[in-house]
């Protein structure tokens, strides 16, 4: 059995990984501490449009898109101090001046000085990513602009309708002999009647179609948590991100399912997103009563903002706040949406490298 067990090693010994690197679809390198590559692929030559002399030549920065260098070499840093870098993704520039995204995952090697690392081009999930962005801006400034001309419309017009119907009011009927006069103004009075009655309820529809058609049922919090980190547990793990929940004040709220999804969909992933690169994320989500009102405090270590310098930005459309290559600027315009189109309000407390704190208030 021994011999067995040694003729089998010796096998395998036989077997050499070359091929593995060299013929690999997957984008495969080693990079020192130092920053430069020492040893690619010919599947990531072949994408960059370099000669494998000419990537082991130049400080890996000189190939990536410059508004993600700062960012690439902060996480570097936690590389060299250790930590692997899972999913990591960032822009680089090819030869003929193309932007592609490559998506990382890096192991360090301390005693060697090298990271062994192997990507996926992810250009083509972005690009849809951003028609899909895109177009989500497209259509709510469509459906914005729709929404304040019907309100401009309804409002501007009952107006002159309520003017019209005060002056039918003043026209003495008595003194009209004419019967086809009478009649015709009794006729006009009545449509202008109509029509402002006709107005008044499509205002009104108006103002209030958001809360009434929008389902609401009671909601397990703790449930509706646990359904979005699932969704998203190779992210958070990856991210070494770390989850707190504290529901003692209460457990359940009247509230739209998808909308309370999304509120904590894009909460946590902005959370991690923005994290400090000098620690993990952190996040506590807890509920209290204050002043009859149900609040959900949502905080994070990230790294936070300068909120005198933001101030009435923070929620608006594509507002960004840091230089981060896949910010779109939607996230907490639509969480602000999503709780106000329900009567309820959100307020933010942030310091930069400190974190930040979300106050949403529901109303019942």
């Amino acid at each position: 059995m021994s011999t067995e067990i040694k003729k089998s090693s010796k096998s395998a010994s036989n077997y050499s990984l070359k091929p593995f690197f060299e013929l690999s679809s997957d984008l495969l390198c080693i990079a020192g501490f130092d920053g430069y590559f020492k040893k690619v692929n010919p599947a990531l030559c072949k994408l960059f449009g370099y000669s494998e002399k000419k990537l082991l030549s130049e400080p890996i920065n000189s190939f990536i898109h410059p508004e993600d260098i700062a960012l690439t070499s902060k996480w570097r840093d936690k590389i060299r101090a250790g930590d692997p870098l899972l999913n990591f993704e960032n822009r680089y520039i090819t030869k003929e001046g193309k932007t592609v995204w490559l998506s990382w995952t890096s192991i360090p090697v301390d005693d060697k000085e090298l990271v062994y690392a192997i990507a996926k081009n992810i250009t083509h999930r972005k690009k849809h990513e951003e028609e899909r962005n895109q177009l989500l801006s497209e259509l709510t400034q469509t459906n914005q602009r729709l929404k304040q001309l019907s309100y401009a419309t309804s409002h501007d017009l009952r107006s002159p309708v309520a003017n019209l119907i005060s002056l039918f009011n003043l026209i003495d009927l008595s003194t009209i002999e004419d019967e086809e006069t009478l009649n015709f103004l009794e006729l006009l009075k009545t449509v202008s009647e109509n029509l402002k009655e006709t107005l008044d309820i499509y205002l009104d529809d108006l103002n209030h179609q958001e809360t009434l058609e929008i389902k609401t049922s009671n909601l397990n919090i703790q449930d509706i948590l646990n359904s979005v980190i699932q969704s998203i547990q190779t992210y958070i793990n990856d991210s070494k991100t770390t989850v707190e929940v504290h529901l003692d004040d209460f457990k359940t709220v009247l509230f739209n399912e998808a909308y309370l999804k999304s509120i904590f969909l894009n909460l946590i992933t902005n959370s991690i997103r923005y994290a400090h690169p000098d620690r993990n994320p952190l996040i506590s989500i807890a509920t209290r009563i204050n002043g009859g009102n149900k609040q959900l405090i949502f905080t994070d270590n990230g790294r936070g903002f300068d909120m005198e310098k933001l101030q009435g930005q923070i929620f608006g459309l594509h507002e960004k706040f840091h230089n981060h290559a896949d910010s779109k600027g939607i996230g907490l315009y639509l969480v602000y949406n999503h709780i106000t189109n329900l009567g309820g309000t959100i307020s933010v407390e942030s310091k930069v490298d400190e974190g930040t704190t979300f106050t949403l208030t529901f109303k019942e």
